[in-house]
């Protein structure tokens, strides 16, 4: 009997909280550095349905391929896999972190860099406040 048959809970189920966990990783990435699921398919070389299915857990993302999305967005593969733990695996992303996606995706979506830094310094002034 395996370490997770004794613990009773299944392989799959186990492998499926942790791709999801990749899963959102992969997309709280993508949109910080402003990529739409279309052009970050393109540049790994897979279709926009399979990014979707990888960002949403739903297909497991072989080493091989999260290797290369990390290349793509820029950070190490490991990046991926922080905050996963046994308890954590599992848990939703919570309304803080979907208004802090929808802030890194908006501000990804400004054009004028001089409107960005502008923000940036506006952000960083109130953190420190």
């Amino acid at each position: 009997m395996s370490h997770d048959e004794q613990r009773g809970e299944p392989q799959s189920q186990r492998a499926t909280a942790m791709d999801k966990h990749v899963g959102r990783r992969i997309r709280e990435q993508r949109l910080a550095m402003g990529l739409s699921q279309q052009q970050l398919a393109r540049i790994i070389g897979i279709t926009y349905q399979q990014a979707h299915k990888y960002e949403r857990g739903l297909n497991r993302i072989s080493v091989g391929r999260l290797f290369s999305v990390a290349q793509a967005l820029a950070t190490e593969p490991a990046w991926f896999f922080e905050g996963l733990t046994a308890d954590s695996a599992v848990e939703e992303i919570l309304p803080r972190q979907r208004m802090q996606m929808e802030l890194m995706r908006n501000f990804a979506s400004i054009k004028d860099e001089k409107q960005q830094e502008a923000l940036s310094s506006m952000a960083r002034s109130l953190a420190t406040s």
